[in-house]
């Protein structure tokens, strides 16, 4: 009915880009939601369908979605509360076919630098153990812990990250758990999230991700997976293919990262080196 005339979010990419130019390079939400709504000549009643339960509109929903995504590329950026502004990077875009591949990219560059934080190069020094060492005593330690605490871990991980709410609906027999939050996106968007954290000492496959999707049956704007094992290449694939529900990845190299940028059970230490320096004593 009137619901599938609302465009989906990668629908509204182009129209952003081209209401941030018709607007003279920056636009408030307001201004930039009537633009786009008058270019694509919606009606009100297409405009008023509210998004689930809540005050925001479904459009607009759908809106912040994009100005997410063109975010994340560059496209566009948020300079002041409730302002937005097209870039350099974004006036390069003249098409829209352009715009079709933006998810595709910040995903592929999301990917990338997974792979990139996975493809550096060890310390030579073979006193000091090389990141792949840490980690792997440190998931050693992640997959033997008590179900509970590693329950109890996780849902501080996900809240020290900025996640609220966070509430443990299911207990799988790995010691693994599911769950829901709600991440908030600046003071006036939130989306409800959908996770599932699994202990594996192996890979994670597709199916389980097909799972996972299905199992939040359209309950969630966004679903996180967070394993101590790895993904393998169509895992992610499935997880961030189109027209589906984004599912982030998170595999156990990344979750050792992340206890580590907030300290959580990983200590980092900073070794000084004192050497003489002849320059100074040739000086005096």
């Amino acid at each position: 009915m009137t619901e599938r005339k609302i465009p989906v979010y990668t629908e509204l990419l182009w129209p952003t880009l081209k209401a941030l130019e018709d607007k003279g390079g920056s636009a408030s939400i307001q201004e930039l939601s009537e633009q786009i709504a008058s270019n694509l000549k919606l009606p009100d009643e297409t405009l008023d369908i509210p998004h689930k339960d809540g005050p925001q509109s479904e459009f607009d929903y759908r809106a912040a979605w994009a100005r997410t995504y063109l975010r994340q590329i560059g496209a566009i950026e948020n300079p002041s509360r409730s302002i937005w502004a097209i870039t350099e990077t974004g006036r390069r875009l003249k098409t829209e076919e352009d715009t079709k591949q933006l998810c595709r990219t910040c995903r592929a560059m999301q990917r990338k630098r997974k792979q990139a934080r996975r493809a550096e190069p060890k310390p030579e020094n073979d006193v000091v153990d090389d990141e792949r060492d840490w980690q792997k005593a440190l998931l050693d330690i992640l997959r033997s812990t008590p179900p509970d605490a590693f329950e109890r871990l996780c849902q501080r991980v996900l809240r020290e990250s900025g996640i609220a709410q966070v509430q443990v609906t299911g207990r799988s027999g790995d010691g693994g758990i599911a769950g829901t939050g709600v991440l908030q996106a600046g003071n006036l968007i939130s989306f409800r999230l959908r996770f599932q954290c699994k202990r594996h000492s192996g890979t994670v496959g597709a199916r389980e991700i097909r799972d996972f999707r299905a199992a939040t049956g359209g309950r969630a704007d966004k679903g996180l997976f967070i394993t101590t094992g790895k993904f393998t290449k169509d895992t992610e694939w499935e997880a961030a293919k189109d027209d589906a529900p984004a599912i982030d990845l998170i595999d156990g190299a990344d979750l050792c990262n992340i206890l580590k940028e907030l300290g959580l059970g990983v200590s980092t230490e900073t070794v000084e080196v004192v050497k003489p320096k002849p320059q100074f004593f040739a000086g005096l």
